[in-house]
């Protein structure tokens, strides 16, 4: 293990020694004092509302070995109350956050997989770290902890992994250009350019721009890309003299393809072509959008010279987070797919051909309203109510605001009006499906997070256990 010393951290985050150790070793960190575990180095962050460096007491009282800390006063009776403890000051905890964690990233000459895209990061990530593990013990970002303090205590939990998938996400411009260069990764990965964040980018071409910063902290980077994205293939076509660029796709002829595709609700098969070379896949769970995610997988897969059958257990053995695209089944035969863990245009395009594709009783869509799309809601909802009809969903149910956009298209696209509900609250829409259902219907659930529709998902599915 390469563990941070005090004297390492100092030097680093130009950090003053109010008492100490300098040669302490750091092995764990945090930034919550409620979860905090004996002998964890505790960094006080500070946010817009929040300042953690005030709670470093209450940090070494549960059990914290060190703290570091800014614009706090440690006083003589202070540091007689912790004798045996280290207490570092510095100007900026968040700054000392990210040298450290590229410190310590430093110290690994390691695969460094990173991994941006509008949709799918985290079902990506999971699977690309799935199929790395297959040979090499492999650390990766728990949940979407993808962000300026995700991304840094991420790599600060490095001990003995050999290698490293990191999931990177943005709101603005110069976020994952700052991720990039505090990670530096050497395989770096684009899913595809959608419309989230549309509202604070603006325009896909700004989004494009932001997701591109991912290259900036690599030096002479593997990059892999999905070639059926639009922007990503021109911008392909451009670049690949000149760069070492891997493309996967479905549509486009591309390094890594799928062919004799087969989907269901709860699984995909296909065959990957690799050169000459053919694999059998087989992901546990359905969409084309998954058997895309997993042609990602592979891709890296070859690159780290993984063998063909392991990259294939890989893929077949991944599970997906809480909330993605979570299937379960009632004693009735009623499915239910609990997607509500966050919603885009693109994602939710992409639930709606699952369900169109499943062979249950009915259809139902209980849609929820996509957020932070600005000026572009009417017309990405409006897409969402075009997709409705294109799927031939039987039964459509919204909640939210916007969600008028999905039922007025909808309607002019031929779904039926009495078969559209529009609803005020999450409770009206539980009432209204304990109301219609019927055994062997499929349920999708989707809205952004902010929405709570995975509250509507865990209430139905606890009223049918019963």
């Amino acid at each position: 293990m390469k563990n941070l010393s005090i004297k390492e951290i100092i030097k680093e985050t130009n950090g003053e020694l109010i008492q100490g150790n300098e040669q302490y070793e750091c092995i764990n960190f945090s930034k919550d004092t409620r979860s905090i575990q004996e002998e964890d180095c505790y960094i006080g962050i500070k946010g817009e509302t929040f300042d953690g460096s005030k709670f470093w007491k209450q940090a070494l009282d549960q059990g914290a070995s060190t703290v570091i800390v800014e614009n706090v006063e440690i006083t003589e009776e202070d540091k007689k109350q912790y004798p045996e403890k280290n207490i570092i000051k510095v100007e900026n905890t968040l700054e000392a956050l990210y040298k450290m964690a590229n410190y310590k990233r430093n110290k690994y000459n390691i695969p460094v997989i990173g991994i941006t895209g509008s949709v799918g990061k985290t079902s990506t990530k999971d699977m690309v770290a799935n199929v790395v593990s297959q040979k090499y013990k492999t650390l990766k970002t728990l949940g979407n902890n993808n962000n300026n303090i995700g991304l840094p205590f991420t790599i600060l939990r490095l001990k003995d992994e050999e290698a490293m998938v990191l999931e990177m996400g943005m709101d603005h411009l110069r976020e994952i250009a700052l991720l990039s260069k505090i990670a530096r990764p050497n395989i770096c990965v684009i899913t595809n350019i959608g419309t989230s964040h549309i509202k604070t980018l603006g325009t896909q071409e700004n989004i494009f721009k932001a997701k591109l910063e991912i290259l900036e902290g690599a030096e002479n980077p593997t990059i892999i890309i999905n070639n059926d994205d639009k922007i990503l293939n021109k911008w392909y076509e451009k670049n690949k003299k000149d760069k070492n660029i891997i493309t996967y796709g479905i549509k486009n002829k591309s390094d890594i393809m799928a062919k004799d595709i087969e989907v269901t609700l709860e699984n995909s098969r296909y065959t990957c072509v690799v050169d000459e070379e053919e694999i059998k896949i087989k992901i546990p769970v359905g969409g084309e959008h998954f058997v895309s995610n997993s042609l990602c997988a592979t891709a890296i897969g070859k690159v780290l010279e993984i063998e063909n059958e392991n990259i294939a257990k890989g893929i077949e053995s991944f599970e997906l987070t809480k909330q993605r695209m979570d299937i379960t089944e009632l004693e009735t035969g009623i499915k239910v797919i609990n997607d509500a863990y966050n919603a885009n245009c693109e994602s939710m395009q992409a639930s709606l051909k699952i369900l169109g594709n499943s062979n249950q009783n009915r259809k139902i869509a209980v849609l929820g309203d996509m957020l932070n799309l600005g000026e572009y809601s009417k017309e990405l909802h409006e897409k969402v109510g075009k997709a409705v009809a294109e799927n031939k969903i039987d039964i459509l149910i919204c909640q939210g605001d916007e969600t008028k956009y999905i039922v007025e298209e909808a309607e002019k696209q031929g779904i039926k009006k009495e078969k559209i509900y529009k609803l005020e609250s999450r409770e009206q829409v539980i009432e209204k499906l304990e109301e219609i259902v019927e055994p062997g219907d499929v349920i999708l659930i989707k809205a952004s997070h902010a929405m709570k529709f995975y509250e509507i998902a865990e209430k139905f599915i606890s009223i049918h256990k019963k």
